[in-house]
């Protein structure tokens, strides 16, 4: 049975994190500093190219699994980036928190620094302090979890992630949060197939999402993809990427099974609504 997962309790360390990262760069002076990067990659075209993107999430360990990455330094972290890079991978997301996943926005920086693709910040982002801090550390993607989010707060962290030239991608896992996040004026949408409050996952959430969404809608199937089959099964239903959260990170051989799955989404019997 999933294990029930205190996300209040996880909120909660995030907005002391913030509250202490504040509490050494001000709110102002990391403002301007987001301000003054250069533009972001667009991470919108490149997920629109055709057939199906593989994005790979980078971090060191997984809650309910412990360590599956021996990466101790964001350099060591950067290195393997470049090596997924290689493969054709079309983004990168970097786990940055530390508390669940021993990540660090030294390592989004180190990755992204190291890299030509777009970056995803990985990490629940609640706060309007953490969107100009990504910018700086080299994020050009940051997601919403709509659940978590009334919706004011959604639309004015949209609003403030497309104001520094990043992409917003809006994380749904039902109906309901489809239609807040596409009202608030989200078009990249995240399908996760990971429930937030326990381990359990969902990979037919994306089947029954997808077909209601607009087609002018870049959408990401993510979680669940553990092989080929799963990342044909979703680009079959509309996917235009899957971002592969724990599978690549865990396999015995990561750079093989990331080859494996960018061959699989770029190969011509691979169903693309681009095409």
């Amino acid at each position: 049975m999933p294990t029930p997962i205190a996300v209040d309790r996880i909120v909660s360390g995030v907005l002391e994190g913030v509250a202490a990262r504040e509490a050494r760069v001000p709110f102002q002076d990391i403002k301007a500093r987001s301000r003054a990067m250069d533009a972001p990659r667009d991470a919108k075209a490149v997920l629109l190219k055709s057939g199906c993107s593989v994005i790979p999430e980078l971090k060191r360990a997984i809650p309910y699994r412990g360590e599956v990455a021996s990466l101790d330094s964001p350099q060591a972290m950067a290195g393997f980036a470049v090596q997924l890079e290689q493969v054709g991978v079309s983004a990168m997301a970097v786990q940055t928190d530390n508390r669940r996943f021993h990540g660090s926005l030294e390592d989004m920086c180190a990755v992204s620094c190291a890299v030509n693709i777009p970056v995803i910040i990985r990490d629940l982002i609640v706060d309007p302090y953490q969107i100009h801090e990504a910018r700086c550390y080299g994020a050009d993607v940051v997601p919403l979890q709509v659940e978590l989010l009334e919706q004011n707060r959604l639309v004015a962290l949209l609003d403030r992630i497309e104001s520094l030239g990043m992409t917003a991608l809006l994380e749904v896992r039902n109906c309901y949060e489809v239609d807040r996040a596409l009202s608030a004026g989200g078009t990249v949408i995240g399908v996760n197939a990971w429930s937030l409050a326990s381990d359990s996952i969902d990979r037919e959430a994306f089947a029954e999402i997808a077909p209601g969404l607009p087609e002018s809608v870049v959408r990401v199937a993510v979680g669940g993809v553990n092989d080929s089959r799963n990342l044909l099964s979703y680009a079959s239903r509309g996917a235009d990427a899957v971002l592969v959260g724990e599978s690549i990170m865990a396999s015995q051989d990561p750079v093989g099974l990331a080859r494996k799955l960018v061959a699989t989404g770029q190969h011509p019997a691979c169903p693309s609504r681009k095409t």
